[in-house]
């Protein structure tokens, strides 16, 4: 990759680093604070669908807000509303005050998300937009990450520090993308493919977006309410929560190369059965610190890689024309598995205590095998139209992210 490249993308991606890094430790504070508050399992869900419900709201409209106003503009106005939004948590301790703050914060950094993608989609040509995305996900795992890490830190700082701390740095990430040099990219419109056509043309894509979407926001959101219900303390639940999203870095590249050469149904099959094991024990057996540790890195590592894979799988199946479609529509069905989950599982924990999350976990992971396995004996395998691309959700302009040379050649290949 260039220098001159590089000094295109830098802006964003230093953005992306610098916003992560309080979005991460954000969500899961919200989770904690709510439960110290003594709110029940059932309002931590409604307040954590808040977020993921604005993300997908962002998703389907914030594209015409940017070609309006530019790319500039409009993650400066993001980004300020997104300290907004912050601050109404630390002002307030009412609930009904952080669903809004939440579903405005969530609404917000999709938008944010949609700038800095759209801005690498067209800084360089397709031949590199793997390594584009390579860097995506190293600014966007990295960071979340390092804000796991920090969490108990910034936690002991005192009762509004960290949603001062975060909302400082959705302010300092508007920096690198006034500052450095920039190019001004363009956005077009988002038209993904209707969920019914979705369905006609990759169901196991379409579930296994879908089951991803549910057990990562429940990750997100809930995990951190299970590991404090263990006796974990803040800092140990976001050292937890690091090893889980450094499982999903690390482990999602070599899943992804053996999907290329493996039947991906079978994979993801099982990736699911491995999530279920890994649900067992945690729920059934006595664990010490490391090797709870060991099993979140590897929880993660399953649970993230099924989104990609499920991707790759309707890529497989998809026609040149309908690829960036397919996978923006994919996108949108995980936001929507992402923006149940919460509500769907919280009342569960709320009944059978915090174990209700692996539970439910658990029997989506039965539901996830099943449906693979009966769709594995109903359509046989698909050719592989290009090489496993690792990637962690983006925005349906994002996506395009994932586009490459090679996959439009594979698929030519597979029509001809």
């Amino acid at each position: 990759m260039s220098m001159q490249l590089l000094a295109k993308v830098l802006a964003p991606l230093l953005g992306l680093f610098i916003l992560s890094v309080g979005n991460g430790f954000l969500s899961s504070l919200t989770t904690l604070r709510l439960d110290a508050s003594g709110a029940s399992a059932n309002m931590v869900g409604i307040v954590s669908s808040a977020y993921f419900i604005g993300l997908t709201i962002g998703a389907l409209f914030h594209d015409r807000l940017i070609v309006r106003i530019g790319h500039i503009r409009a993650y400066s106005s993001f980004a300020s509303l997104g300290v907004v939004s912050i601050l109404m948590q630390a002002l307030s301790p009412d609930w009904t005050v952080w669903i809004l703050a939440r579903l405005v914060y969530g609404w917000t950094t999709v938008g944010i998300f949609l700038v800095i993608e759209s801005w690498l989609l067209l800084a360089a040509d397709q031949s590199v937009r793997g390594r584009l995305l390579a860097l995506y996900m190293i600014s966007f795992y990295g960071a979340g990450a390092l804000s796991q890490v920090l969490l108990g830190s910034v936690a002991g700082l005192g009762e509004t520090a960290p949603f001062i701390t975060a909302a400082m740095l959705a302010s300092l990430s508007v920096l690198p993308i006034v500052i450095l040099p920039r190019i001004t990219p363009t956005v077009e419109r988002v038209e993904a493919l209707k969920p019914s056509r979705l369905f006609q043309m990759s169901p196991s894509g379409v579930i296994g977006c879908f089951g991803s979407g549910v057990a990562i926001a429940a990750i997100y959101s809930l995990l951190p309410l299970y590991l404090q219900h263990t006796g974990l303390q803040v800092e140990e639940v976001g050292h937890m929560m690091a090893s889980v999203i450094l499982g999903a870095m690390v482990l999602q590249y070599p899943v992804g190369r053996w999907s290329d050469r493996q039947d991906r149904r079978i994979v993801l099959i099982t990736l699911a059965f491995i999530c279920l094991l890994l649900c067992a024990a945690i729920l059934l057996l006595p664990h010490t610190s490391t090797t709870l540790m060991i099993t979140m890195f590897l929880f993660g590592g399953g649970v993230f890689a099924i989104y990609p894979v499920s991707v790759s799988f309707a890529a497989d199946r998809a026609s040149s024309e309908s690829l960036v479609p397919i996978i923006q529509g994919l996108l949108l069905i995980n936001s929507l598995g992402s923006a149940i989950s919460p509500i769907a599982i919280s009342p569960v924990m709320n009944h059978f205590g915090a174990s209700g999350l692996f539970w439910s976990l658990a029997v989506l992971n039965v539901g996830l095998i099943s449906f693979f396995f009966w769709r594995r004996g109903v359509r046989p395998e698909s050719n592989h139209v290009a090489p496993f691309a690792a990637t962690t959700a983006m925005t349906p302009v994002g996506a395009e992210l994932r586009v490459t040379d090679e996959m439009i050649q594979g698929v030519h290949d597979n029509e001809s």
